[in-house]
């Protein structure tokens, strides 16, 4: 499993993934810190991540164009320090790592993790 990690989340906790031999980048390593979120959709599609955000652009995103990858981790916790990113991923992955393998929508939230298989139908993603 590779994970792209957006820019809203600390840099350290790429770092922290790979030394747990988790295949991670920040998209401020790969200069796109400002790229858009679709430039970010294509590059993890191109290249075989799975992107984590603190955006819910991406859900739509995904979801609006009917696509099966990549899969995308939302974490609604604000605040989080790189070890605290890294921990959580680390739990999510142990918990569901092969929903994310299949193409999913993942969306953590300090008590629940939600998941939703892509493709997303039209008339399901219109109701979220």
């Amino acid at each position: 499993m590779k994970l792209l990690l957006d820019q809203g989340l600390p840099r350290s906790a790429a770092s922290i993934l790979r030394e747990q031999q988790i295949e991670t980048v920040h998209v401020g390593e790969l200069d796109m810190a400002s790229a858009s979120d679709e430039s970010i959709i294509a590059y993890a599609r191109g290249n075989g991540y799975s992107i984590v955000t603190l955006d819910a652009d991406f859900h739509s995103l995904l979801a609006v164009a009917n696509a099966n990858r990549p899969s995308v981790i939302r974490i609604r916790i604000q605040r989080l320090k790189g070890p605290e990113v890294a921990a959580l991923i680390s739990t999510v992955l142990g918990r569901i790592g092969h929903e994310i393998d299949a193409g999913s929508f993942i969306t953590v939230t300090p008590t629940t993790i939600r998941i939703r298989r892509l493709p997303i139908r039209t008339t399901e993603a219109r109701q979220n």
